[in-house]
């Protein structure tokens, strides 16, 4: 219950129905905030309680100094959680593990419990086996089922033991469009003490790309697991009042151009710009000019440029698409009456104060894809051809073969060389949440098809829309036969490709690829393309927009001048262009105003939570605690509390340590924890091996998170890791010092280390961890026996993952690097100054012996909160404590 000492609860009447609201516009300084602001501002003075939220945070909130480096603490209270499957199993899995170990330290179960509205969309697992057929869909959903019904029965028990816990199941939507489509309020309402209360919608999810969601003006941003596991049990989110950077837009999109564009270039000026850490928030008469599904795409890239959020305040654009989707009339005139009576409608005509500004005007953006290893690498579509021929060589090895090669599809005879596109996936939340580019690519299929083009042999294509609302559209304005014509087939609703799960190429083409060492390529329209996420096989990964994935199906090649080069001839023999084909805005247009309606939102969302008959048929534990099967490889109960006690021990310093690995600049969450396929040679792979489990059946990392075995094995195990103790060696190996530095895998060496009581360090350069929310990078890391990852730079999430796990988080300092130190990796390290955290303060830094070498390093423990987390070993066993009383 609010304190409310000064005075903000008031009354807001809206349908004849009366709302408690907190009025931010009665404290001093509100005003001028920025839209996010605003919204952290209700929210700290919704949740006062006189000792985690009093008056002087609320006070310096509201003054707020842009100028000023942030160094006030404050706890925000998301409205409520959503998760995806592959972060959702592990979370799940933690929450009823945790309620054995309450009882195991004399606590009730029953308060191991969400506190806040939990919804998990499965959205992960389904991988593109089968494509290119009719019945694509049916099938892959069957083996989906028949390779995940352990985890499938392990949610739906959860649905029933956790209040406040739903679950959309598989073959639905993608978690984001769901989001933003059904589960986001942007107000929201409960029942507090007998009184209804509105406030803003607020969220946290475990997917990094949970801020497509701030398009429609709902501040949240991704988490890993852990994180959102303290939200769910009432814990409130550390965190420094951010630096908001103002992001103004003018003009207008050119013709020809797509969302896609758009945010391909705000990613690469936020990159550049800097932005890691803070909120971005758009502004400016550009905005009204911004539709939703651009609002959103733009949104959930956020990740990509750094940001802990990306967000467009509310306005007629954003009532306009809770219409469309289907939301009540009661709901949209709350939405529109709350945001103006608290001064968090958008004003065009009004600049909000900001840290920093940037500014773009839409008319300067152009055509564009970016690659191949990461989304700000924007390329301007005239500039691919020749930005290919430069990187390709880079990509060959000593085995790489130059020519073209036979090869069989089907019953095709065809050939497969060096920059050939083998991947072509209409997929993830990015895009195929936006009516004008999903439709721009089936009206470039249809143009296609009628001039007699076809997709090239040794291109998979794929389909995988955000939701069903996008082959519901499809169906009805009849485009649905050209995208099939092509190959684009629907093969499931999902992340599908961009998670990783793009399946197998064609054996033939996979024999090829690998025999010759071939450097090939991915297309699609998603939002990563690290390295070796995509598809084992595959070297160079490109993100572009629906219609150009289309289009580059009809190329086959990344070596193509979409300006003057063929996509093949017409049925008269002529040559035909790319601008022969591309459908123009008003086309676009005419087709999205004839075939999409409110109707179809109230119909695919009735009944979200029902499931098919598969669903309906899974044979579901009751219960309030699970019964662990002990020969699940899929879900297994993890050691987090093996042996806690009820109070934690001191923290120690770090005696003794050695190095695990050296890594260089942009190492992401997907090299530290892959999400992708699991290699029978790898210690995961022995693992299942040995728990009989077929290589068939292996299924993926991501899958596999609710088994801690096979996650820690999987730790380090992407095959494109570079681990600077060695030389020319990709994937997970190192050196073990204690056996002469011999060459082994990540995780054996893990094993003679903790065996022999040796702690371990990572050393790592800049944008450590950049990439998903994954909980498991951290987790892994922990459970390898870590002690601290030593790097030139963080990025947000991972860094808070680590301390939720106890591993410290340090960073060189004065420019410094393993490099520049001279650290070979062979030293044994010491860490002095963490028993300061001890006293309750947090050292600024912590002194480093490597050897013969000394140094300083930052501790990034960056606010009280992640202090009690790290001196009680980690996140969950804060809370634990903090429920058990």
């Amino acid at each position: 219950m609010s304190k409310n000492s000064l005075g903000t609860k008031k009354n807001l009447t809206v349908a004849g129905k009366d709302y408690e609201i907190f009025d931010i516009s009665a404290v001093e300084g509100a005003a001028n905030l920025p839209f996010s602001l605003k919204v952290l501002l209700e929210n700290l003075l919704r949740t006062e309680d006189g000792a985690n939220i009093t008056a002087d945070h609320i006070k310096a909130l509201a003054q707020w100094d842009p100028s000023v480096e942030p160094d006030t603490e404050i706890q925000f209270t998301p409205a409520r959680v959503v998760m995806q499957d592959f972060t959702g199993v592990p979370c799940v899995v933690d929450l009823a593990t945790m309620r054995e170990a309450i009882v195991d330290l004399g606590g009730d179960p029953s308060k191991v419990n969400p506190l806040a509205p939990a919804e998990l969309v499965i959205d992960h697992s389904v991988i593109a086996d089968v494509f290119g057929t009719k019945d694509s869909f049916e099938q892959n959903t069957d083996i989906e089922y028949e390779r995940n019904r352990e985890r499938y029965r392990f949610l739906r028990w959860g649905q029933g033991a956790f209040d406040e816990f739903k679950v959309v199941p598989p073959g639905t939507g993608i978690v984001h469009q769901v989001n933003i489509e059904y589960l986001a309020r942007v107000v929201m309402t409960r029942t507090v003490n007998g009184v209804l209360r509105a406030y803003p919608d607020t969220v946290v999810g475990t997917d990094s790309h949970t801020t497509m969601v701030n398009g429609l003006g709902v501040l949240g941003w991704g988490v890993g697991g852990i994180e959102a596991e303290a939200a769910l049990l009432g814990q409130p989110v550390s965190m420094l009042i951010p630096r908001v950077v103002g992001f103004k837009l003018s003009g207008e999109l050119p013709v020809g151009t797509t969302a896609t564009d758009m945010a391909l270039t705000i990613t690469e000026m936020l990159r550049k710009h800097g932005v890691v850490g803070k909120f971005v928030e758009f502004y400016g008469p550009g905005v009204v000019s911004v539709p939703m599904a651009n609002r959103t795409t733009i949104g959930n890239m956020s990740p990509e440029y750094g940001s802990t959020c990306a967000i467009f305040p509310i306005d007629e654009e954003t009532l306009r698409y809770l219409r469309l989707t289907g939301r009540s009339d009661d709901q949209v005139a709350l939405v529109e009456q709350y945001a103006k009576a608290q001064g968090m409608w958008h004003d065009p005509s009004v600049s909000p104060r900001f840290s920093e500004n940037i500014e773009l005007d839409l008319s300067t953006v152009v055509s564009s894809i970016a690659g191949p290893k990461r989304p700000q690498d924007r390329i301007s579509l005239t500039a691919s051809k020749s930005s290919f021929e430069k990187i390709l060589p880079t990509y060959f090895s000593d085995k790489t073969g130059k020519e073209a090669y036979s090869v069989n599809v089907g019953a095709k005879a065809t050939t497969i060389k060096n920059g050939d596109v083998v991947i072509a996936s209409i997929t993830s939340c990015t895009n195929t949440s936006n009516p004008s580019v999903m439709i721009g690519a089936a009206l470039l299929a249809k143009k296609a098809v009628e001039k007699g083009l076809t997709s090239k042999p040794w291109v998979k294509t794929t389909l995988a829309p955000g939701s069903k609302v996008v082959t519901d559209y499809y169906d009805r304005a009849d485009l649905t036969k050209y995208m099939e014509a092509l190959g684009f087939n629907l093969v499931g609703y999902g992340c599908v490709t961009c998670i990783g799960n793009s399946g197998p190429l064609p054996i033939e083409i996979s024999k090829a690829v690998n025999e010759n060492d071939l450097a090939v390529t991915a297309v699609l329209s998603g939002n990563r393309n690290f390295e070796g996420r995509i598809s084992p096989d595959v070297k160079m990964n490109y993100l572009a927009s629906p219609p150009l994935v289309v289009a580059y199906a009809l190329a086959g090649t990344m070596d193509h001048d979409f300006e003057n080069d063929s996509l093949g001839n017409d049925k008269d023999g002529n040559p035909v262009l790319l601008k022969d084909i591309w459908p123009s805005a008003q086309e676009i247009q005419t087709v999205i105003d004839s075939s999409i309606s409110s109707e179809m939102f109230k119909k695919d969302y009735a009944t979200v939570f029902d499931g098919d008959h598969r669903w309906k048929s899974l044979d579901t534990p009751t219960g309030k605690t699970f019964e662990w099967d002990p020969k699940s490889t899929y879900v297994r109960k993890p050691p987090y509390f093996e042996g806690m006690p009820a109070e934690p021990k001191p923290v120690t310093d770090i005696t003794g340590a050695r190095i695990l690995a050296i890594l260089g600049d942009s190492v992401t969450t997907d090299h530290i924890s892959p999400a992708g396929n699991i290699k029978a040679d790898s210690p995961a792979g022995k693992y299942l091996e040995a728990n009989g489990v077929d290589r068939k059946d292996f299924n993926s990392y991501g899958s596999r998170r609710g088994n801690h075995e096979v996650m820690i094995r999987g730790t380090f195990a992407n095959i494109r890791l570079k681990n600077l103790l060695l030389d020319g060696v990709e994937g997970s190996f190192t050196k073990n010092f204690l056996a002469n530095g011999e060459q082994t895998t990540i995780y054996d060496a893990s094993v003679a280390y903790q065996a022999a009581g040796v702690g371990l360090i990572i050393l790592a350069g800049k944008e450590y961890g950049s990439g998903s929310s994954r909980d498991w990078a951290a987790k892994g890391t922990a459970l390898l026996g870590v002690r601290a990852v030593i790097a030139e730079s963080f990025e947000r999430i991972h860094r808070s993952n680590l301390i939720g796990m106890g591993v410290l988080p340090l960073q060189f300092t004065n420019g410094a690097n393993a490099q520049s130190l001279g650290l070979k990796g062979d030293e044994t390290f010491s860490i002095t100054g963490v028993t300061a955290l001890n006293d309750g303060g947090i050292p600024k830094e912590v002194t480093v012996a490597a050897g013969d070498k000394t140094f300083t390093a930052k501790v990034r423990i960056d606010t009280p909160g992640e202090a009690d987390y790290y001196r009680h070993g980690g996140i969950m066993q804060y809370v634990l404590r903090q429920l058990r009383g």
